[in-house]
């Protein structure tokens, strides 16, 4: 694979299917015009997963670096819930966690993208502890990673924590394993949650509270996604960039935010089948970084 250039134009990426092999992945990065790519290590919806052959993951690096992708992003499995008031699922997603921690190692993947979690009902300062006790737990079984978990900001649906910067913050403050950790931001699941990331003032004030409350330099990556839904709705669907309630106005605050220059920004966004509406999104994303702010 041919080393294409890097540190030109903005930071910006795409989730990619690994149908195939993770190596494909990275040809489908190369295709879309990505610079950052995210990838699942194992399948999404299982507790477990196929053991990781050195060799497929050898590849994998060697051609994440020969296409210049960096970062690497990983997003964990969906079932996974340290906030679950079942003994069961806690101890089955830590031990997922542990997993999913050691394959991002052997893939040479940095950051691993993690959903808090629901607390099931038992109320969210029950929830924030179990999250952060099993963080420590998984820190403490995998003392030699190198791979931060990043808690991703949530929607708000059902019981779910995260949607609310100060979940993050209590996470972080409560978790012996806070050097660790570190913060995903997803415009869609802010917006959802009743952050407004699209009118100028409003940004700014989103930013400044996640800042107050967390620092903004935790934030390690961007998931761009635009909403179907409006603003404060709680429902977590995903819309291609522009086309969505956040629209050109909220990713161009994204794009030309000085805060965020070096964060990688990545789609999960609807695809097609060609991959045409990633090239579509990476390019518009490209474009709004040319407006100048304000």
């Amino acid at each position: 694979m041919t080393r294409r250039p890097t540190g030109t134009g903005p930071l910006v990426g795409a989730h990619m299917s690994a149908a195939g092999g993770r190596v494909r992945a990275v040809e489908r990065a190369v295709a879309a015009g990505c610079r950052a790519l995210q990838v699942f290590t194992k399948n999404s919806n299982q507790w477990g997963g196929k053991p990781v052959v050195p060799t497929d993951a050898a590849a994998f690096r060697e051609a994440a670096s020969a296409a210049g992708l960096a970062p690497l992003v990983s997003h964990s499995a969906y079932l996974i819930n340290l906030a679950s008031p079942d003994p069961v699922v806690r101890t089955r997603s830590i031990d997922a966690l542990v997993d999913e921690v050691e394959r991002c190692d052997a893939h040479g993947i940095p950051y691993l993208v993690l959903h808090p979690g629901s607390h099931g009902g038992d109320g969210e300062e029950e929830g924030l502890d179990r999250i952060a006790r099993g963080l420590d737990e998984a820190a403490r079984l995998t003392p030699s990673s190198s791979t931060a978990v990043l808690l991703e900001t949530a929607a708000g649906q059902g019981a779910c924590l995260g949607h609310d910067f100060a979940h993050l913050a209590a996470i972080l403050a409560r978790a012996e394993c806070r050097p660790r950790l570190a913060l995903c931001f997803d415009t869609c699941h802010v917006h959802a949650a009743g952050y407004d990331v699209v009118s100028r003032d409003g940004w700014r004030r989103t930013l400044d509270e996640l800042d107050a409350s967390c620092g903004l330099g935790l934030v390690k990556v961007i998931h761009a996604n635009d909403s179907k839904k409006e603003r404060g709705c709680r429902v977590d669907r995903h819309e291609r960039i522009g086309h969505g309630a956040i629209g050109s106005n909220g990713f161009a605050n994204l794009m030309t935010e000085p805060a965020f220059e070096e964060v990688p920004k990545i789609l999960e966004t609807p695809k097609d089948e060609d991959g045409k509406w990633d090239r579509e999104g990476l390019a518009t994303l490209r474009k709004l970084a040319r407006r100048k702010a304000g």
